[in-house]
């Protein structure tokens, strides 16, 4: 028996509603997203040692490809598959063009996010709308609170 982190399952709308596992590894996958056309999942995987976006063919197969860089995670699909988007280990927020075959570009960065930092395996931190021209971002406000200090006066007295 594996032994493993988190796993992606889905179960088909119709018919037999049995949960399968999709993809069960040592290691976590999270964040699975089907592609609009339902035959290609994107997913954040740990299992080079950091988060990696990955796209896996549906149903499984042995084509599996590595979209992100440098680092990446909660990946999510434009409307018309054609693009596909992430946020960074820096969270900055991620495009990669998809082409036929499947193929995939050259991670693009858009913007800087001000998402919370870490991985969080239960909740994403953005959608995007159907042509990709605008995302809503769940995202921190405001500055950080400063971080106090404390200061001595008349140091040199020293206890008595």
């Amino acid at each position: 028996m594996l032994v493993s982190g988190y796993d992606l399952w889905f179960f088909r709308i119709n018919g037999d509603r049995k949960p399968l596992k999709f993809i069960e590894l040592p290691s976590d996958q999270l964040h699975g997203n089907f592609s609009p056309n339902g035959r290609l999942v994107a997913y954040s995987s740990n299992d080079s040692g950091r988060f990696e976006v990955h796209v896996q063919r549906f149903p499984i197969s042995d084509s599996k490809w590595q979209v992100s860089t440098i680092g990446g995670y909660e990946p999510r699909w434009r409307g018309d598959g054609r693009e596909t988007y992430y946020l960074s280990e820096d969270r900055q927020f991620m495009a990669v063009s998809v082409g036929p075959g499947p193929s995939f570009g050259i991670p693009k960065p858009l913007f800087q996010t001000r998402v919370p930092a870490s991985v969080n395996p239960l909740r994403t931190h953005y959608v995007p709308n159907r042509d990709g021209s605008r995302f809503h971002i769940n995202t921190q406000t405001g500055d950080p609170p400063p971080t106090p200090i404390t200061i001595v006066l008349n140091w040199t007295a020293g206890p008595k």
